[in-house]
């Protein structure tokens, strides 16, 4: 993640995240990095990462465009290595439910 930064938003729903994901996507170069779900999904936590630029203008854009207010909402210009480490972790269980998601559906398919 060499020179990358960081930016959070934080908002009430899936449906308004993916709202506000799509949003930064599209704004600009942005990636995923990672989000977490917290109260059932009744918050969400959407991390992207690229050039401070990018990421500065997406989090605005969705900030202003998204279907509901975020909570809160960051950028990290150029994070700590404890930061990165904090989101690395995230995206890691993100990627294991992904995986374990993946691999019960392979196998409903097969039994079927």
């Amino acid at each position: 993640m060499g020179n990358t930064s960081l930016g959070f938003i934080e908002i009430s729903g899936v449906v308004a995240a993916v709202d506000a994901l799509d949003i930064m996507c599209k704004t600009s170069g942005v990636e995923l990095a990672t989000w977490e779900r917290k109260l059932g999904g009744r918050l969400v936590t959407i991390v992207v990462r690229g050039d401070v630029s990018s990421v500065t203008e997406a989090v605005e854009a969705a900030a202003q465009k998204a279907i509901k207010k975020p909570v809160a909402q960051g950028v990290i210009a150029n994070p700590h290595s404890e930061i990165i480490r904090l989101v690395e972790l995230s995206a890691s269980r993100f990627m294991n439910k992904e995986t374990e998601m993946s691999t019960l559906d392979a196998q409903t398919i097969q039994e079927v």
